[in-house]
């Protein structure tokens, strides 16, 4: 799905579970409501792999801006401190900066985000007020670049640019920008994002609320679906023999030294050019792989 702003990414999952009139429907990596772009959309069986597929990288475009901090580190929240830019960084200055943000980095939850402290969600303590200490979180970011001239406000005392960022799950992107500002001498915000791709789906491939309902009305929905395989494109992927077969979709252990060439593990076993299960190395037995989501045991 494309999602726009506005909306949450459950309410995304609310107008679907309506529109194509089934409870089993989940997203895979929540969206701020100010945030658009790519939300993967699981349907029926795709739901089992929802788990896989919020592993996977994510892109992202937006802007930063220099000048003020806000209680959420985007534009939708109270301004908590403001300094205004009375020198410009200069563009060699920012980029160095930003490629220091590159790697694996430690970020600090903002109070607005979902993380649970204690049984609570950070954001429940925010709405009330409360401050909370908050557990440091290591992020993986693959590209951290400017992508325009720095636009400086004479008048607002700010600076903005725009960026692009490649980061692994989890990565708050908002605290980026905030780190980034503060590198530079500035409480900082961003003041701008939009997700460009999530694992292998990306911009093009997506879909608005109206053109589901839409394909939904011209009875036209399965050319907008992609298959369950394309959610585990990221996954190693092994196809089976009919032999493996009669065992795999009774839930049958593995031995693991017959997947030696397998390049990670969780992997995909596939039959027949279908998924049929996800195996990982068993707990308690290390040279067996037991089956940890069974996603069909039919041929048809």
């Amino acid at each position: 799905m494309w999602k726009e702003r506005g909306m949450t990414s459950h309410d995304c999952v609310f107008k679907l579970r309506k529109i194509l009139q089934t409870k089993k429907i989940g997203h895979t990596g929540t969206l701020d409501p100010d945030v658009d772009g790519v939300l993967p959309i699981c349907v029926g069986r795709a739901t089992k792999v929802v788990e896989y597929m919020m592993e996977t990288g994510k892109a992202y475009v937006g802007e930063i801006t220099l000048g003020f901090s806000t209680t959420t580190e985007d534009s939708s929240g109270e301004v908590v401190e403001t300094k205004k830019v009375s020198e410009v960084p200069t563009i060699a200055e920012i980029d160095k900066l930003m490629k220091k943000f590159e790697g694996i980095i430690t970020q600090v939850p903002p109070m607005y985000s979902a993380v649970k402290v204690n049984g609570k969600r950070l954001y429940e303590y925010a709405r009330n007020g409360e401050t909370v200490e908050r557990p440091e979180r290591q992020a993986t970011i693959k590209k951290f670049i400017r992508s325009s001239e720095p636009v400086f406000n004479e008048n607002a005392g700010t600076v903005s640019w725009r960026f692009e960022v490649e980061c692994g799950k989890g990565t708050y992107v908002r605290t980026l920008a905030v780190d980034l500002g503060e590198a530079l001498g500035y409480p900082a915000h961003m003041s701008d994002l939009t997700r460009i791709l999530s694992g292998t789906f990306k911009a093009s491939d997506c879909v608005t609320l109206a053109q589901v309902q839409e394909a939904v009305d011209q009875a036209e929905i399965d050319q907008k679906l992609f298959p369950l395989e394309f959610g585990l494109k990221e996954l190693p992927a092994v196809e089976i023999s009919k032999d493996v077969w009669e065992k795999v979709k009774d839930g049958a252990v593995l031995a693991k030294s017959d997947y030696q060439d397998v390049a990670s593990f969780p992997f995909v076993v596939m039959y027949q050019d279908r998924a049929c299960s996800i195996y990982d190395v068993h707990p308690t037995k290390p040279t067996l792989l037991k089956p940890v989501k069974v996603l069909r045991n039919q041929e048809s």
